[in-house]
């Protein structure tokens, strides 16, 4: 498994570029080194449920770590900066609440002017509907 080490030392791009070169060459050929992705655990952090074997703590921080952790949860180091940052994201935050409760009013309105009108038009006389109702 040499190569296995070459690839590995390049990281998971070049494990990337091997499949779909393989997959272009002869489809079983690139399934077989899907397989062996999938299987040897390079691919993917979900195998153990935690990092992958290419998992590095200093850049998680900035590539959003394994699944989505963002580097906006981590202290930067600067106190001044992270108590900003803390101050924003809770006022975007109150505004995203904000704009939903507004969003929500308008639904509710939009909603009542409707059933208000059909109320009305169900009000009137049967003259009033086509003859084929």
């Amino acid at each position: 498994m040499e190569l296995a080490a070459k690839l590995d030392n390049l990281g998971k791009p070049a494990w990337i570029a091997l499949t779909i070169l393989a997959f272009w060459f002869w489809w079983p050929l690139g399934l077989a080194a899907l397989a062996f992705l999938v299987g040897s655990g390079r691919m993917g952090c979900w195998r153990h449920g935690g990092p992958g074997r290419w998992y590095r703590p200093e850049r998680a921080r900035w590539s959003g770590g394994c699944w989505g952790r963002t580097w906006a949860s981590a202290p930067s180091g600067n106190s001044a900066f992270d108590d900003y940052r803390a101050e924003t994201l809770r006022r975007l935050e109150e505004e995203q609440r904000e704009f939903a409760a507004y969003l929500e009013r308008l639904r509710r309105a939009r909603d009542k002017a409707e059933f208000d009108q059909f109320m009305s038009e169900r009000g009137r006389p049967r003259d009033h509907y086509p003859e084929h109702i």
